[in-house]
């Protein structure tokens, strides 16, 4: 593993207290040796380009790929730094993206995942037809499903409570298997409770989620799933656009072509009231992420698309 906190040029960095209790739940990095691995971040190694900067993949000694996302120094993203290091690192789940480490040097922040070799949900949805077409619909159910588990986990998850804030195509990674991963936690927030050591979250915690915050990631996982179905971009999507009721959406007609007339047009009708149950306007209409995650799942298994009979909402 590598270790050690030094910056480019060996000095040992600052002693910040914070930075020092984040290195109590994920191991810190060696700024040398991470841009050794990526060829001092050079274009070759670049994978992708987000908000809070470019994200590059690279082999370190022992072994693994991983993805390093070197956050923009030109910015002060203190906050989302730490609340993504805490976040993954404090909860544990199959569907949420593992962090290795981090690294601080100077003025710059990095952080260092596991490699997800086939990116993130938003390129293979809308980059080329012949990429999303290797999304098949049982492929495309199965993200759904690995999503909604995963946010209704972080949602009720028994000694904690998570709302994500920012779920899209961009923030869902896939593994060699499309197994989904969720990423991107720099807008969370996370909810007090009365048996937790909070001495050592770095998070701004509050003593209640407001109700209308976990119904913002229940919104957002309608538009994914729309988005799963439609291969529309997110900001084409809303229940006017589509001509979506109020309680039901009775048309294919937006349907990505590729996904009818193989045998899943009666889930897929399922699968879009099931999204404007998730995009209705008033916030406590729309259904809970664990009810989501129940239905979601439920019509997955009438073509077994998973062999995951109930959530498990204990911490993995």
């Amino acid at each position: 593993m590598i270790d050690g906190s030094e910056c480019s040029d060996g000095i040992e960095v600052n002693n910040d207290p914070k930075i020092s209790k984040l290195e109590k739940i994920v191991t810190r990095m060696s700024f040398m040796e991470l841009a050794k691995a990526t060829s001092h971040f050079s274009q070759d190694h670049e994978i992708g380009k987000g908000m809070l900067g470019k994200v590059y993949k690279a082999l370190v000694p022992n072994g693994w790929n991983v993805a390093i996302k070197r956050l923009n120094a030109s910015e002060n993203l203190e906050e989302e730094f730490v609340s993504e290091i805490t976040i993954l690192r404090s909860l544990r789940h199959q569907n949420l993206v593992p962090l290795i480490g981090f690294c601080v040097e100077r003025d710059g922040r990095l952080l260092v995942y596991k490699y997800m070799p086939n990116g993130n949900l938003h390129e293979w949805l809308h980059t080329t037809d012949d990429k999303a077409k290797l999304l098949d619909f049982p492929l495309r159910v199965k993200i759904a499903v690995g999503v909604a588990k995963a946010l209704a986990w972080l949602h009720d998850g028994g000694n904690f409570h998570v709302v994500h804030s920012n779920i899209s195509t961009q923030s869902i990674l896939l593994d060699e298997n499309f197994d989904p991963k969720i990423s991107n936690f720099w807008e969370a927030t996370l909810e007090r409770q009365n048996d937790m050591d909070s001495s050592m979250c770095l998070l701004p915690l509050v003593d209640s989620l407001d109700f209308t915050s976990y119904k913002k990631d229940v919104y957002r996982f309608g538009v994914v799933l729309l988005e799963l179905l439609t291969r529309k971009e997110s900001y084409q999507l809303s229940c006017s656009s589509l001509n979506l009721s109020s309680s039901s959406f009775a048309s294919t007609l937006d349907v990505d072509k590729v996904l009818l007339g193989q045998g899943f047009d009666a889930m897929i009708l399922q699968l879009l009231e099931l999204a404007s149950n998730c995009m209705k306007f008033i916030p406590n209409q729309r259904p809970t992420m664990l009810q989501v995650y129940l239905t979601v799942a439920a019509i997955s298994r009438i073509h077994d698309q998973t062999g995951d009979p109930e959530i498990q909402l204990q911490v993995e």
